[in-house]
Order: structure tokens, then sequence, then C-alpha cells
């Protein structure tokens, strides 16, 4: 049996199953990106909740593995060495695991061909620098405690970049399945959970113009009516 004992995580939450991938977050548009890309890829895997409520990422067995004190995070108990390791950044995570299944020969969500694969990083890259600060930066100010600013001026300037993002996908996605065409890859497990989150969660469709964008909809259903996302979308439970 695997030992995780050197890492100080495992004693605030025990694995069960210390022979699976270890899954440390909450059901966050951020965090259920590991979640959905370990259900897709069928990883073995045991998953344990970090709690907001009780402050659970700003604890020292979380920030052991985590110095950001940010969701999700992993211990692979059969790293690329055979040995174990530990990760965090969710598209740090997304390339890990695709990596992890294409050493195994088997689906990997990430194009074989080279220039395919630096194509599909480079729009996982476009939500970890855009869509999800952008988003994230929106829903504070429709949300929470944003929405008591007197001044509208922030909000609007998120809702616009926000809108401009949408247009940026809107365009890609015309005349595809999905961001890379017809093949589902690690970018759209990234960026349809912001959107989703955008539209349901921070009630921000009316104020960004969703109904402008009718292919990014279309994608984002298909997205959420894959057994594997609705699965993802509720884990941790």
């Amino acid at each position: 049996m695997t030992d995780l004992s050197a890492f100080p995580i495992t004693k605030k939450w025990p694995a069960k199953h210390p022979d699976r991938i270890q899954l440390y977050s909450w059901p966050t548009p951020n965090g259920v990106k590991a979640s959905i890309m370990l259900e897709e890829t069928g990883l073995p895997y045991e998953a344990h909740p970090v709690s907001f409520r009780a402050n659970d990422q700003m604890s020292p067995e979380f920030l052991s593995l985590n110095p950001n004190n940010k969701i999700p995070a992993i211990i692979d108990p059969d790293g690329p060495s055979g040995k174990p390791m530990g990760l965090f950044e969710s598209g740090a995570i997304l390339i890990y695991l695709s990596d992890k299944r294409a050493r195994e020969g088997r689906e990997s969500f990430v194009p074989a061909d080279p220039a395919e694969r630096y194509e599909t990083i480079q729009w996982l890259m476009f939500q970890m620098g855009g869509i999800g600060p952008m988003f994230g930066q929106l829903g504070f100010f429709t949300k929470f405690a944003g929405k008591e600013f007197e001044d509208k001026r922030p909000r609007d300037r998120y809702a616009a970049e926000s809108r401009r993002l949408l247009g940026v996908l809107e365009k890609r996605l015309t005349g595809r399945n999905w961001i890379m065409g017809d093949a589902y890859t690690i970018a759209d497990i990234a960026i349809f959970p912001r959107v989703r989150n955008l539209v349901g969660f921070y009630e921000a469709g009316d104020l960004v113009g969703f109904g402008d964008f009718r292919e990014v909809a279309r994608s984002l259903a298909a997205f959420v009516e894959r057994p594997a996302v609705a699965r993802g979308l509720k884990i941790p439970s």
C-alpha cells in the first residue's frame, strides 16, 4: 500500500484509498475542472471536501500542499517517477492528468498532434488568464459585496470585458462543436464551468447580454449534458 504520510495534508484528510489520486477541492467553477477531468478520464481517485466555511483552505495542512491556499490540489501516489507527487493550480492539474492518460495509451483529451496540443493549451491559458479572473471579478460586483457599491463603473468595466471574452468564444465556436473542433479537450473542461457559473450562480447573463452568444450557449448545453460533467459538478459532495 502506498504511504502518503510524507504529505501533512493527509493528517487532516486521511486517505482511505492511498493508492488512488487524492483530490482536495470544492465544487466551485475552478474546483470542478479537476473533478470533471477525473470523471472523464476514469482515473481512480478519492475526493476530500475543502470547506470554505470552515476556512479549510487556510489550514496548515492544506497550505503544506498549496501555499497559495486555492483549490483544487491533488496528490498522485503514482507520479511520473513512480513516487507520490503533489500538484496545485487547475490548469497544471488538467495538463498533468492528460499526460498521465497519454502515457497509458488512453484518451487524454488533448490532441496528439504537437501543433494541436499547443493550440489546446493556448485556449486553456485563455481561460486561466482571461475568463477566470474577469468572470470572477464580475461575480464579485453582481453577486457578492460589490453589488452594494453605488459607483457602478467597476461592475460595468468587468461586464464589458466579460462580454468581449464571450465574443472571442463565440467566434471560435462558430462552425465548431468544441473549442478545438470535433475534439472535446481540456480547454472545454476549463472554460465551460466558468461560463455556466457566470450565467447561473452569478446571474450575470442579462448584464453581459448572453442571449447574443448562441454558439457559446449551444456548446455549454452540450457540455453539461455529458455524464462525466454532471457527476464532476457535484464533487466533492
